[in-house]
């Protein structure tokens, strides 16, 4: 696949991914933030917590158990570090969370998956 086609599966993976967490009343407050760091590919608000949300697609679901490791955490949770000012107040609960997406499959929302 081609870098353009990745970036528009990405693209849509994470369009997807924002309509199920509004589903689930969650606002989201930001986008594909880029950062020399990382990137966080949504921000989303649900009362007090703050979740900075990496999206993987994947076009098997059995290839869904694959598509994150340590690295790429690492980077999204460096990038939400300088983010948190932007969009968390003092008393909001911060973490990070991924979700998987796969074709025929409802999302799976992973849950404060880094603990820095």
């Amino acid at each position: 696949m081609n870098r353009a086609a990745a970036e528009a599966r990405g693209r849509k993976a994470e369009r997807r991914a924002a309509w199920w967490l509004r589903l689930h009343g969650w606002r989201i407050l930001g986008e594909r933030l880029r950062l020399p760091v990382g990137e966080v590919d949504l921000v989303a608000r649900r009362g007090r917590t703050i979740a900075f949300i990496e999206v993987k697609w994947r076009d098997k679901p059995e290839d869904l158990d694959l598509a994150i490791d340590q690295y790429r955490l690492r980077r999204v949770a460096a990038a939400a570090g300088m983010l948190v000012p932007r969009f968390a107040g003092p008393r909001d609960d911060i973490r990070i969370d991924v979700i998987l997406l796969a074709p025929g499959r409802l999302p799976r929302h992973l849950v404060h998956v880094w603990q820095p």
